[in-house]
């Protein structure tokens, strides 16, 4: 995979909840308090405080039946914005999407990928911004039409206002998104052919660690970079003792399948020299090593094929040619090659000078029995709906204080920032940019000045890295504030590459993500419509 799923333990799935739920609240404060404070003057300002203790006692008396009503009353209202004509969009796109998607691949395996990269990325581009319209323009045109009044007369609370808006618009996309997903998985399998239907599966990887050695067989943080300015891989040198060291945690007879420890990798080849182009890639080699036993099992030369799954399939009981002279020595990969603690460590090796092999730590797992394709794309589906209902919150949170236009465009922007500029902003905020300041940046640009010369002392460096510093911060607190969007996008990565969508690095954190952003906008949303003159067009 092009990226790294790194999973949450349970304390740091806390913690991330703690930094992004605290985050959403401290901005929902911030937000109330300008907003009181630009209407009322300084009353509003200690009337925020009013409102947010009025907020907790009200919620305390919400009744679930008045809430189902505004839920039901929702859905009317946007049926009769012939919200169903989508249906009619999905159906013309899968209509001719085979006749453009039907041989876009030489390989099999790639054809299924542009199927299954087809079908959740057209569910995802017409639920989300549906339900976003939606969400922004509903509320704004009931206070314009005054059609509000019907409710706010009734004894309903503003907060079960915003609670029926937000369920109702839920469930009317919950259910066009599993009418979209059960139509999206039909025809997959009707377009999939029979000879490429054993790709439609969600494999289970173990990944564990991964450690490197330079050439010279000491111990280093990294491999060698080769000059791409994508640094996801570190390379290892042919025809010599540079090693990558895979460590898996947790092995047992468990991950087997068929009796036999399936390994799959997809390392990058980097050629100094053309070499023998006539075998199809370069040679290299598994050490299969327990420092308890002081083993040391090779497996057979291997050909690294790009761009394509390697598998290795071992046999349970393998042959090893011990170095005392005892040659055949039969050994139990599962007793003799894993330790007493359950850990599998494997030494890559490339075989051949002058080339080179680059690695990321997903690049080599151990694959374990698969599971169904329909549990891998079922939790892709449900990674659309979790950020469908962040949208859902965002939409309605915003339009409680601003018009409709405004709203979408708001969180429009809040969405297309949660997707696209997360990666860089987190460059920048882990230092790994020179001068990353942009006063230093511009200080450097007009003097001239290369990122590698420092500053020079006095009060210019002080002001810029003064000024530069509350800049950091104020990113930091965006970067927390905003959703990160690219943690829902990559559950639908892990299925178009044949896997299955992992709890811990995927599922959890879009779940955290969600449900932290919950409790702050139903707090913005109840002050916004408790300031706000309902009677006023």
């Amino acid at each position: 995979m092009s990226f790294d799923p790194i999973p949450y333990d349970l304390l740091g799935a806390f913690q991330y909840f703690l930094v992004v739920f605290g985050s959403a609240m401290l901005i929902a404060i911030v937000v109330c308090l300008i907003v009181g404070t630009l209407t009322r003057g300084a009353k509003g300002f200690t009337g925020v405080f009013r409102a947010i203790l009025d907020f907790f006692v009200q919620i305390t008396h919400v009744s679930c039946r008045r809430v189902w009503s505004l839920t039901v009353l929702t859905i009317r209202e946007a049926l009769r914005q012939k919200i169903l004509f989508v249906f009619i969009i999905f159906a013309v796109l899968f209509m001719f999407a085979g006749w453009f998607l039907a041989g876009a691949a030489d390989r099999p395996d790639l054809q299924v990928q542009s199927y299954i990269d087809f079908v959740l990325k057209a569910i995802s581009w017409l639920v989300i911004p549906i339900m976003l319209l939606l969400a922004c323009w509903s509320l704004p045109e009931d206070i314009k039409r005054r059609t509000i009044h019907t409710v706010v007369t009734k004894p309903a609370y503003r907060i079960e206002i915003v609670m029926g808006r937000m369920l109702g618009f839920t469930l009317l996309g919950s259910a066009i998104l599993v009418v979209m997903g059960t139509i999206g998985y039909i025809w997959i399998n009707r377009q999939v052919p029979d000879s490429a239907q054993y790709k439609l599966v969600s494999k289970v990887p173990v990944y564990g660690e991964i450690f490197f050695t330079n050439r010279e067989g000491a111990p280093t943080e990294t491999g060698l970079n080769v000059g791409d300015i994508w640094d996801f891989r570190s390379y290892i040198e042919g025809a010599t003792k540079a090693r990558a060291i895979y460590k898996f945690a947790g092995i047992d007879e468990s991950d087997a399948i068929n009796d036999k420890l399936v390994l799959e990798s997809s390392f990058e080849a980097f050629r100094t020299h053309k070499g023998n182009m006539e075998k199809g890639g370069i040679l290299y080699q598994f050490i299969f090593v327990n420092e308890d036993k002081n083993l040391r099992v090779p497996s057979r030369p291997l050909i690294n094929k790009e761009y394509s799954d390697n598998v290795l399939e071992i046999n349970r009981k393998l042959k090893y040619d011990n170095p005392e002279g005892n040659s055949g020595e039969e050994l139990d990969i599962f007793n003799d090659v894993i330790d007493k603690d359950g850990n599998l460590t494997v030494e890559v090796q490339c075989l051949e000078a002058g080339q080179l092999l680059g690695m990321a730590r997903p690049d080599l797992f151990v694959r374990t029995p698969d599971r169904a394709f329909l549990a891998g794309y079922s939790k892709a589906v449900f990674g659309i709906w979790l950020p469908m209902v962040l949208v859902i919150m965002l939409g309605v949170t915003i339009s409680c204080f601003v018009k409709g236009p405004v709203a979408i465009l708001t969180t429009l922007t809040i969405v297309l920032v949660g997707f696209m500029s997360k990666e860089y902003m987190n460059e920048i905020l882990s230092g790994q940019m020179q001068a990353a300041g942009a006063i230093e940046a511009w200080y450097r640009l007009i003097t001239h000045m290369n990122s590698q010369t420092a500053l020079p002392d006095g009060p210019v460096k002080f002001i810029i890295e003064l000024v530069d510093a509350g800049i950091i911060n104020f990113l930091w607190l965006c970067q927390q504030v905003i959703p990160n969007f690219g943690i829902f996008s990559n559950m639908r990565e892990y299925v178009i590459k044949g896997f299955d969508v992992s709890w811990n690095a995927a599922l959890l954190p879009g779940i955290i993500t969600t449900a932290a952003y919950f409790l702050p906008c139903l707090i913005v949303s109840f002050y916004s419509l408790k300031l706000r003159e309902l009677e006023a067009k």
